[in-house]
């Protein structure tokens, strides 16, 4: 918005301090404010009324008093500079008025008041107008009444609009007046102002029932609001800013957040961006971008125990330790070592774990002190530090083929192909039926959020009917036997409210559907389909989001999973025995990574600690580890060593080392596509 037009832009008077505290006597007598607290640049003396008459809404170390009061004197001489146009350049289309005034708010909000106060005179553009800084002043200082009227002359015009906004006004009112112990007056306004304003009846009784606090702080906890003379008359000024056009009154940090924004979408956009944002900086001078230094594309360990396929890998919470399942019918917990000078550390091979039937479900407990094992169906409960079995279980009739520990640590649930899911306490006592599914379950996920249940499973096909001799035919066949082909298998993703139970979608899939995972985020479910493809499904909005192909997967059981920094790699094993991995978010296919011998690589696993550390198995009856090279060993292209082991095969432990050139003994390599 324009000062009006002249050379130099008019002095406003500043207005006076404002203290924190509750509402003072009455329903609304001009209270304290608590926003001038370290300058935070919501009080009255800190709202730019000198020159801009708004104020900053972000964070100051000044009060802006004295500083406002020189920067309106110095604003007098400085001369107002008119240019063509309203865009900010002549081949852009950002408008000139709307960045000035959000530079003028950075400026404010980190401390520059004489900055600020010179760029609006010079511009002729005020940040805020009057009425902007009155309201915000009216909100800090408890002046309810003036701040109601203010609304609609700050342009909130819709009728559900200005309601919500003054119950949140009222809302704050009553709260600071039970505060205070002024009941009477707290009474009068949840009956003539709140009450009126079609309140959800649960969240007015909600309301009414804060009255029966006998104490302030018993009143504060129950609420969820820190009082008066805390934050909440900020937050409250922030929660009105939805309902007041952007335009009339900026929002919070608007040039910051438009920054990070543009930095989160370029991150999105590096493809290989497997790194904190804390780690890697945000530089305004030049696109973020990651090279391929920090992504697991090297082999540094081959562990080689298990005597047949490998099917199955899980890492303990931790990090620390893996899990791998054989057809052998162990499980072998694995260690790895501490990180020392060494460019790799060594691994160990911990309990193996044996079993009447091939392990395929496991999960780890939250403290990683358990291990739940699923062979056919039996359930076994491991010591992870001693490799004892603590527990058998036998309640399933057929295998059981998921695992999940629950992320309230309150137990585990376990999942078959009988339909059940079976809800265990931490000591493995059944507690009860937790469901039965229409399909037959072949893997199961608890949400990291605790809000879903997600499982894939099959439908059997119903028996054909058979008619006994004495049974009339079947119409329209004259009398001869009807020949009724059986129905195929249905395959089926299902999402389940943690809390209700209720079923929230069934989605129908053609083809097998062999794995499931979940992102840290818990927004999406990766699932593996049979013939050839992943898919990518947004658990919130119940859509297929996108596809990634390439890899091979048309007669055995294929994991995937997510991977890397915010879960923004998708990683799979495959039956022409290579492991690949594709940028989620753009579907890029990355990396296709060779070593693993004859047959499929059956299961791929991210370690939930190090974003640069993955785990693959194979029918060979190997696990590699994969890693990002080490510093001093980055290669044009990736390269994968198979130096013999260093420790005996019979003692589990098996480490890889790097000659001066990075090649490797057998000649295997890693291939991009």
């Amino acid at each position: 918005m324009r000062f009006p037009d002249s050379e130099q832009a008019e002095d406003s008077p500043a207005t006076n301090d404002a203290v924190a505290g509750p509402s003072s006597v009455g329903l609304d007598h001009p209270g304290p404010s608590n926003g001038h607290m370290n300058g935070n640049g919501f009080a009255a003396i800190a709202n730019g009324s000198a020159v801009a008459n708004g104020a900053g809404n972000g964070v100051q170390k000044h009060n802006g008093h004295s500083k406002q009061s020189s920067a309106a004197s110095h604003s007098l001489s400085v001369a107002r500079v008119t240019l063509p146009g309203s865009n900010l350049y002549d081949d852009s289309d950002v408008d000139r008025q709307e960045f000035v005034r959000l530079v003028v708010q950075s400026l404010r909000d980190v401390g520059y008041i004489e900055s600020a106060a010179t760029l609006e005179a010079e511009s002729g553009y005020a940040m805020e107008t009057q009425e902007v800084a009155d309201f915000r002043r009216f909100i800090l200082e408890a002046r309810w009444s003036k701040a109601e009227n203010a609304l609609q002359r700050l342009g909130v015009q819709d009728r559900e609009g200005l309601w919500d906004a003054r119950f949140l006004i009222s809302q704050q009112k009553y709260l600071e007046l039970l505060e205070a112990q002024k009941t009477t007056d707290a009474l009068q306004v949840l009956r003539n102002e709140l009450a009126p304003l079609d309140v959800d009846p649960d969240q007015l009784h909600i309301l009414s029932s804060l009255m029966m606090c006998s104490e302030p702080e018993d009143l504060r906890q129950r609420a969820g609001w820190d009082g008066a003379a805390g934050n909440s008359r900020r937050i409250l000024l922030d929660n009105l800013h939805r309902y007041i056009p952007p335009s009339v009154m900026i929002p919070p940090r608007r040039f910051s957040t438009l920054l990070h924004q543009a930095n989160a979408y370029q991150r999105q956009q590096c493809v290989y961006h497997n790194i904190p944002t804390s780690s890697s900086g945000f530089s305004l001078f030049a696109d973020h971008e990651c090279d391929k230094t920090g992504f697991p594309r090297v082999t540094t360990t081959i562990l080689e125990v298990h005597t047949d396929q490998v099917w199955l890998v899980d890492w303990s919470r931790d990090g620390n330790f893996l899990a791998s399942t054989s057809s052998d019918k162990s499980v072998i917990i694995w260690g790895i070592g501490p990180e020392t000078e060494m460019p790799v550390r060594e691994w160990e091979k911990r309990h193996v774990l044996n079993h009447p039937y091939p392990v395929i479900s496991l999960a780890w407990s939250l403290d990683d002190a358990i291990l739940v094992t699923g062979a056919e169906t039996h359930i076994m409960m491991w010591n992870t530090k001693t490799g004892v079995c603590i527990r058998k279980i036998d309640d399933h009739s057929e295998p059981v083929t998921a695992l999940a520990w629950l992320p309230d640590d309150s137990g585990f649930l376990s999942a078959g192909l009988d339909f059940r899911i079976v809800l265990w306490n931490t000591e493995g006592q059944r507690r009860e039926d937790w469901a039965t599914l229409p399909v037959r379950i072949t893997q199961m996920v608890v949400t990291p959020d605790f809000t879903r249940l997600v499982a894939i499973g099959m439908t059997s096909p119903l028996p054909v009917d058979q008619r006994g001799e004495n049974d009339s035919a079947t119409p329209g066949t004259n009398g001869a036997a009807a020949s009724i082909a059986p129905p195929k298998e249905q395959h089926r993703l299902l999402v389940y409210d943690m809390a209700s139970r209720r079923n929230e979608s069934s989605i129908l899939f053609e083809g097998e559907l062999t794995s499931l995972s979940v992102s840290q985020n818990s927004q999406y479910a990766l699932i593996s389909r049979s013939p050839d493809d992943i898919q990518l499904w947004d658990l919130n909005l119940g859509r297929l989001v996108r596809k990634y192909t390439g890899q091979r997967q048309s007669k055995y059981i294929i994991r995937s999973c997510f991977g890397g920094f915010e879960s923004n790699f998708v990683v799979s094993g495959s039956e022409d025995g290579n492991v690949y991995v594709w940028h989620r978010d753009t579907g890029v296919l990355l990396e296709v990574l060779e070593g693993h011998g004859e047959g499929s690589v059956n299961c791929v696993a991210w370690n939930p600690c190090n974003e640069r550390m993955f785990a693959s198995c194979s029918d060979d009856r190997t696990i590699r580890i994969w890693e990002a090279p080490p510093s001093d060993m980055i290669f044009d292209s990736p390269v994968v060593a198979d130096y013999p082991p260093t420790a005996a095969k019979g003692k589990g432990k098996t480490r890889q080392r790097w000659d001066g050139d990075g090649a490797d003994a057998s000649g295997s390599s890693s291939t991009r596509t």
